[in-house]
């Protein structure tokens, strides 16, 4: 998913954009490039100066301040090439072109500076909201909750982001500890928007809802009229918004052994227990929060699943399950899950985290959030979060 803060682009334009961007930053080069060409051939008569004053100050358009360094150093070199190659020292104009382009360039390294400082300036403040805004839509869970211990991650796909569609959330409550992971299909605000309507939901309803399938159901509700709100967004969003839907598991763990699912479309958890990993398959898939439509059938439940003390739950997205290398391997999650049995609930999610990083090679295309929970009745009190 794509952040709060990351612009969508259009359908057609995002690629568009990077080719012009592209083609600037070579415009300098190829300039400079021209002037070689044509000063070491028979044209070398023609006056190319301006071409290489002008080199650097086309770099400070599109480049930061080490390429309109490295624009400017080029052309210098090849002024300074070109009147040796044709023997033009001595003569007035190779000394003026040469302070010309030593005054365009120091000009033109200057003000890409104080663009290159004002727009990071700008960055570092977004992020700083960013930051606060996360820490509301997506607060970290306790690291105690009634008889588990837990721990989150999110992970943005894209450096620097902080929000994006996946969300997650944990409470302790009267029916017991409660737990929701999604996804929501979509991306930029409306995706945000889809996110919170249904945490919103979510920490609402498991306070006095006692059914699980009930609490699954607020938050559908929810997103439907989040996605029937009119205003405040632009028809590209609209439609978006229109097409959207969030794919969610909530869990339920109860004072007994047992783990509690509605799987709305979602990738099923994977409880370890013993040293080996299980995926908790829904015996009756249902389609995801805003495709009730598609629903046929006696009305959903809760189904139950064996969760002892010892045992570990995971709940994520497809961020996660879907994460593939240079050789379109996906990564193993549950042999991971399984490596790493030893660590606490925290240290986990670290070492999940450095795994999918190394098997993707820094180049992760979706957002991740994930929680993991220990069963620890019984447990030694020993034991380190």
């Amino acid at each position: 998913m794509l952040s709060l803060f990351r612009s969508a682009p259009r359908p057609g334009a995002g690629g568009h954009s990077r080719v012009l961007f592209t083609l600037a930053e070579c415009v300098p080069f190829a300039i400079a490039l021209l002037v070689v060409a044509i000063e070491f051939s028979p044209a070398h008569f023609l006056y190319t100066g301006p071409l290489l004053t002008a080199t650097p100050a086309l770099a400070a358009v599109a480049m930061g301040p080490k390429g309109t360094l490295a624009a400017a150093g080029f052309a210098l070199l090849i002024s300074v090439a070109t009147a040796t190659y044709n023997q033009a020292w001595g003569s007035q104009q190779v000394y003026t072109n040469i302070v010309a382009l030593l005054l365009v360039s120091a000009a033109s390294v200057t003000t890409s500076s104080a663009v290159y400082t004002q727009r990071q300036n700008e960055l570092n403040q977004v992020r700083r909201i960013a930051v606060a805004a996360q820490r509301v839509l997506l607060r970290p869970v306790p690291a105690r909750l009634g008889p588990v211990r837990a721990a989150s991650r999110y992970i943005a796909a894209e450096e620097g982001a902080q929000i994006g569609g996946d969300l997650y959330e944990a409470v302790q409550t009267r029916y017991g500890v409660r737990m929701i992971v999604g996804d929501v299909r979509g991306k930029g605000l409306p995706a945000v928007r889809s996110a919170a309507a249904v945490l919103g939901a979510f920490r609402e309803s498991v306070h006095y809802e006692e059914d699980l399938v009930e609490v699954i159901n607020h938050c559908a509700a929810a997103l439907r009229r989040e996605r029937a709100m009119p205003g405040g967004i632009d028809q590209d969003d609209e439609e978006e918004q229109a097409e959207s839907f969030v794919t969610a598991v909530v869990a339920q763990v109860l004072d007994g052994p047992v783990v509690e699912l509605v799987n709305r479309g979602h990738v099923p958890p994977l409880v370890l227990s013993g040293g080996k990993v299980q995926a908790l398959m829904p015996t009756s898939p249902l389609p995801p929060l805003g495709l009730e439509d598609f629903i046929i059938g006696p009305a959903e439940k809760a189904e139950s699943y064996p969760f002892a003390p010892g045992d570990r739950l995971l709940l994520y997205t497809d961020g996660v399950a879907e994460a593939r290398n240079r050789e379109n391997e996906f990564f193993a999650l549950p042999d991971a899950m399984e490596a790493e049995h030893h660590s606490t609930g925290p240290e986990f999610l670290e070492l999940l985290h450095q795994g999918l990083v190394r098997h993707t090679e820094g180049r992760m295309t979706d957002d991740v959030a994930m929680i993991v929970v220990d069963r620890i009745d019984n447990e030694p009190s020993d034991r380190r979060y």
